[in-house]
């Protein structure tokens, strides 16, 4: 996988994952990692987006909102 990124990151992508201090990514059990949210579900699976799911990918889009402010702000 990082031989992948590699070459994104040299064109400036940045990771914006999720800090351990979002507790939700204590208790889910597949909505997400430190590196971000996500959500597994198999091919006939009518498994819903749960809670902690969603709660991470409103963290997540926080973060990437605050970080596409500054850099905004820095321009």
């Amino acid at each position: 996988m990082l031989s992948m990124l590699l070459p994104l990151l040299h064109h400036g992508m940045l990771l914006v994952g999720l800090p351990y201090s979002e507790t939700e990514l204590l208790y889910t059990q597949s909505g997400g990692t430190p590196y971000g949210a996500s959500h597994l579900a198999g091919k006939d699976s009518q498994r819903i987006v749960d809670e902690q799911e969603l709660k991470l990918c409103f963290a997540q889009g926080k973060r990437i909102a605050a970080l596409a402010k500054r850099l905004h702000q820095v321009a």
